[in-house]
């Protein structure tokens, strides 16, 4: 085979354990002919020692292409690593987690609410808008206290963009743009970390 492969490589993938990832399976293949058979050349094999997380360079990924495709020009664009994440079966007991983690968010959010109010002393101040508006002192000025409370909730259910699985907007939440941000931040580390550990263990092995 002659002409040129070009290769764009996925940022992260899901496989089970112990699958052969294949070319298909970590990058975008276009090539003038042999396509369909190009993407099937097998990559990598997971294995146990490897747990979760594979990180596959495109220079291996080349080196194995030209292995099978000894005359072919490859272009890589984009990435230069995908990473594998190697899913394994839930544990049965893992539906537990979802009332646990609901009941500590719920407890620790209101806590914290709380003490906010408690720290800007809230109550004192919806008592002297009271008194400022009506003239009249009242421990417990509800006409505050109440459309204060739904518009707390309310302001939630905006600034989150979520009410319950149904999104607002397509606009994304600061919560979902702070998440994106650690995980772009956490697979940057583990890129460079897989990378160490596996030159490491070539420095030993020789």
């Amino acid at each position: 085979m002659k002409g040129t492969v070009f290769l764009k490589m996925r940022h992260r993938i899901q496989v089970q354990p112990n699958a052969t990832v294949r070319l298909g399976d970590v990058a975008q293949v276009i090539a003038n002919e042999r396509m369909d058979e190009l993407r099937r050349v097998p990559i990598y094999t997971v294995q146990k020692k490897d747990r979760n997380i594979v990180i596959i360079d495109v220079m291996h990924v080349m080196k194995t292409l030209l292995a099978v495709v000894p005359h072919v020009d490859i272009q890589s664009l984009g990435p230069s690593q995908t990473i594998v994440e190697v899913v394994y079966e839930k544990k049965r007991w893992g539906y537990l987690y979802v009332p646990v983690v609901w009941l500590l968010l719920f407890v620790g959010s209101g806590l914290a609410i709380m003490n906010f109010h408690e720290d800007v002393s809230m109550q004192q101040v919806q008592q002297r808008l009271y008194r400022v508006i009506t003239g009249k002192e009242v421990v417990k000025p509800l006409w505050f206290q109440i459309p204060y409370s739904l518009g707390l909730g309310l302001g939630m259910i905006l600034f989150f963009n979520h009410f319950f699985k149904k999104r607002i907007n397509e606009e994304p939440s600061p919560l979902e743009v702070e998440m994106f941000q650690y995980q772009q931040s956490l697979d940057q580390y583990v890129i460079m970390h897989e990378n160490k550990e596996a030159m490491r263990r070539m420095n030993d092995d020789s």
